[in-house]
């Protein structure tokens, strides 16, 4: 029995002390399925409940503010799962009573450990508007309104940075739990990113801005940036920023023609440089099986981000350090480069 009080062992489990935290959910997951059963009415679902909890809790950890309220927050975190599965109308098949398990095995605690490492580095790759909307309604359990009220963006904004990470999160966490990988034996050097940001560096006429992505490793610090258009970029950073054009642009056009034919986006990989071009593959599963399609990867990433598809990067691709790959004179961010484009934009009556 850890004799150390809870704000202790908050501070242990954010060391990476996993002991630490299976300590605190001992003392606390018990009271968490206890509030999530009074809401749901139901044992079973409400210790699924509780689980999901504790695993929210987990990729959460350093945003606890009060460690010493660390039972009440996984409480909290409880019941607004069970709030938001009750809103939902969710109904999970409970398991017949003899075949629940007590207490879980060294195998089981091992996977549990395992699933919440994925867990991790799937919440790590959303985009950083949709990681905050995520956190928000998801842990927080505040209404879109709320959630946009604390970003302040607008309610459609918060659906759509919603829509965008639960269809990261999706594809990524049925990949791990499949315990597979669309990636084939030959791509090993391939390394996850992240999309960070758009920049744009000003040469002070319009015509001479120069626009760049910067993609960042996921476990790690490198850093890669590749120059793309202006138009690709403005399109990027509307996504990346969960901003919304008064008509559909031109990605979003060709998502439509891939859901029409049942073909989905699987994943993205920058796969070479030759001289200055860096080239893409997109790995597209449709009615035929998986298929690789050569595109540049101002368009592949355009749709990885629309579609939460996992991107990769081959590992000979990145610069030596993380200075040296951040772009010298890129200035001008995200909300410039869509306050501009809005600025500039046609006047409807002028549109087609």
């Amino acid at each position: 029995m850890d004799e150390r009080d809870d704000a202790a062992l908050v501070s242990a489990a954010r060391r990476g002390e996993k002991a630490a935290f299976g300590e605190l959910l001992a003392r606390h997951l018990r009271l968490a399925e206890s509030l999530a059963r009074r809401f749901l009415g139901d044992r079973d679902l409400a210790r699924d409940a509780a689980q999901e909890a504790a695993v929210l809790a987990l990729v959460s950890l350093d945003r606890l503010a009060a460690p010493e309220r660390f039972g009440a927050w996984l409480g909290g975190i409880a019941l607004n799962v069970a709030r938001r599965w009750s809103r939902r109308e969710t109904r999970i098949s409970a398991a017949p009573a003899v075949a629940l398990d007590p207490g879980p095995s060294p195998e089981e605690a091992a996977e549990t450990a395992l699933l919440r490492e994925k867990v991790r580095l799937a919440v790590a790759q959303l985009a950083p508007g949709q990681r905050d909307a995520v956190y928000l309604f998801y842990l927080s359990g505040l209404t879109h309104r709320e959630v946009a009220g604390e970003l302040g963006i607008s309610v459609g904004a918060v659906k759509a940075r919603l829509h965008q990470g639960r269809g990261a999160l999706t594809k990524l966490l049925a990949t791990e739990m499949a315990g597979r990988s669309t990636m084939s034996t030959e791509d090993e050097e391939f390394v996850p990113v992240a999309i960070e940001t758009v920049l744009r560096r000003d040469h002070g006429l319009p015509e001479r801005r120069n626009h760049v992505v910067v993609l960042r490793e996921i476990d790690g610090e490198r850093r890669l940036t590749i120059w793309i258009g202006k138009h690709e970029a403005v399109a990027l950073a509307l996504t990346l920023e969960s901003e919304q054009m008064p008509r559909p642009m031109a990605y979003q056009f060709a998502l439509s023609l891939l859901d029409g034919t049942g073909t989905t986006v699987q994943e993205v990989r920058i796969c070479r440089l030759d001289g200055a071009i860096y080239y893409a593959v997109a790995v597209l599963n449709g009615p035929d099986g998986l298929r690789r399609v050569d595109a540049r990867p101002s368009d592949v990433l355009n749709l990885a981000a629309l579609t939460g598809a996992p991107v990769s990067v081959e590992s000979r691709l990145f610069q030596p350090s993380s200075e040296s790959a951040w772009p010298e004179g890129y200035s001008t961010g995200m909300a410039e480069i869509i306050a501009d484009e809005r600025a500039n934009a046609i006047p409807p009556r002028q549109r087609d």
